[in-house]
């Protein structure tokens, strides 16, 4: 920006899924408001991102599930696969009930902001600081070359690491003992994996492997954090395809092959951090007329696929309950009636996050094999918390 100060009615800080989802859901709505991005250029954190049927429920309310249906192959079956030994044995995977895809999620980002103004999205703002205004208790931000912005609403999407979480009183996420590989592996004349979502378990790695298209498959893996994956080692494609080499072996050759010919632009070694289940519960997430959406409000491990069908849904019902008090706060009283549509927001995302969170806490400690106490924890709560494991992806956000 190259103005000294704004004022604005609506603030997004996050120019990701979540931030693009948001601004577009109120867009359909009738409300304007202004995404801020801290990177140059629209970037995607991660290359693909498995869309379940509650994600498409969501992508079809903002208007755009149409288009992005044919970027992508329908995955109408699963396969478990566990690996001991060199031998492989098969059982089904269950999937739950509708619709499953996996996206580039940069097809994503451009499929939700082509449906936004040019010039409401602003590129290389980064948000370092934002506080209530002492007169008139209205967010304050400041960004890096200290743009001042007066807002009246503020929404924070701005991922795990999140300055508008810390401000509403969101805790900081925990580091999980194991880490995320995820890649792209493009065959030229066609791959030979058919349909299926095919999931692989070897002691401390698992494996998932779908169809992005009939000539391009997504994979990801998880194992056990080591220090080089928490240092510039993880940005180095050899080290990434070295580490997920030394996992896998033992594993089917189709999948080392898959692997070791991973396109080295779409390799991605994370770290996973997640909020704590029981923080979700006790959390507020608003502090006057500022909220989290998000990573920023429930980032979670991957285990179940769900973070970014989460803040899909975070975006939908973000918007209804902003656009029917904003009607009412036309004719008076609209600060209060502002908070009230965002606690009314927290109240109806708050335990559906929960469980989410739950689901995969259970699951990550069902996979540490470095404490037997947790990892019977971790079986047992999925059990007796979680029989029906494909449960969450019956959920509807509802209407915009």
């Amino acid at each position: 920006m190259n103005i000294s100060e704004q004022e604005q009615d609506i603030v997004i800080v996050g120019g990701g899924i979540s931030g693009l989802a948001t601004a577009l859901a109120l867009r359909r709505k009738g409300i304007k408001s202004m995404v801020l991005e801290r990177s140059e250029t629209l970037r995607a954190a991660g290359v693909g991102i498995i869309m379940q049927p509650n994600g498409w429920r969501a992508l079809d309310q903002l208007g755009v599930a149409a288009k992005l249906r044919q970027t992508c192959t329908e995955i109408p079956s699963g396969v478990f696969i566990s690996v001991a030994e060199g031998k492989c044995r098969e059982s089904e995977l269950p999937l739950g009930k509708g619709e499953l895809r996996c996206l580039k999620r940069m097809e994503l980002m451009k499929a939700l902001a082509e449906e936004l103004p040019v010039e409401s999205v602003y590129l290389g703002c980064r948000a370092v600081f934002i506080l209530l205004d002492p007169l008139t208790s209205n967010p304050l931000l400041q960004l890096h070359d200290g743009t001042l912005i007066k807002a009246k609403i503020v929404i924070g999407c701005d991922g795990v690491n999140s300055i508008i979480s810390k401000f509403v009183g969101v805790n900081s996420p925990k580091l999980f003992s194991r880490c995320a590989t995820r890649g792209f592996t493009y065959y030229e004349g066609g791959h030979s994996f058919g349909d299926k979502f095919r999931f692989y378990s070897s002691n401390d790695v698992t494996l998932g492997q779908l169809p992005v298209t009939d000539k391009l498959v997504y994979w990801f893996l998880t194992r056990v954090l080591t220090s080089q994956d928490l240092s510039d080692a993880k940005k180095d494609p050899a080290y990434i395809t070295k580490a997920s080499l030394e996992a896998i072996k033992g594993f089917p050759e189709e999948i080392v092959e898959l692997v070791k010919n991973t396109e080295p632009n779409t390799l991605y070694l994370t770290e996973l951090r997640y909020r704590a289940p029981w923080d979700l519960v006790r959390t507020k997430f608003r502090k006057g007329t500022v909220v989290v959406a998000g990573d920023a409000m429930h980032a979670m491990c991957p285990f179940i696929s769900q973070g970014g069908g989460a803040s899909l849904e975070d975006a939908v019902v973000l918007a209804r309950c902003l656009s029917e008090k904003l009607k009412q706060a036309a004719e008076g009283g609209g600060k209060r009636l502002v908070e009230e549509a965002l606690d009314e927001y927290v109240r109806e995302r708050r335990m559906r996050v929960f469980w989410l969170s739950l689901q995969t806490y259970f699951i990550g400690l069902a996979q540490d094999n470095t404490s037997k106490v947790k990892k019977a924890l971790g079986i047992a709560g999925l059990i007796l918390v979680f029989g029906d494991q494909t449960s969450h992806t019956d959920y509807d956000c509802g209407h915009l």
